[in-house]
């Protein structure tokens, strides 16, 4: 693995351990977070719809992952379409990005916090 990413001890037991790199967990919390009506990209204009056209690495822009043991907070910047309510959008990406990180990798999330980086109004 390459060392500057960060590694998540998700599991050990006599069989051995399994390790993840938070670069997976914050492209999991990327395409949760596109995927929530009215966000129309993440703050580094990662679509939905880009995702087959670039690559891996740049899924994870807009998302910080904060890791203490098998806890994890996610950090999320995305853009939103003009006309949708906010807070319905913040709640449905923070429900989305806790859903799919904990089904995904059985870590817990115990925070997502989510920031408006801009309003798209096209």
């Amino acid at each position: 693995m390459a060392d500057d990413r960060k590694v998540l001890k998700i599991r050990e037991d006599e069989n051995g351990e399994v390790r993840m790199a938070d670069e997976v967990v914050a492209i999991i919390a990327g395409l949760a977070a596109t995927e929530a009506d009215g966000v129309t990209s993440l703050a580094g204009n990662i679509t939905n719809e880009a995702v087959a056209k670039i690559g891996e690495k740049k899924l994870s822009k807009g998302i910080k992952i904060t890791a203490v043991e098998n806890k994890i907070e996610v950090e999320a910047a995305i853009n939103i379409a003009y006309g949708y309510q906010i807070p319905k959008v913040y709640a449905d990406v923070q429900e989305r990005i806790k859903s799919a990180v904990e089904t995904m990798t059985g870590l817990e999330v115990t925070g997502v916090n989510v920031r408006i980086a801009s309003v798209d109004v096209e």
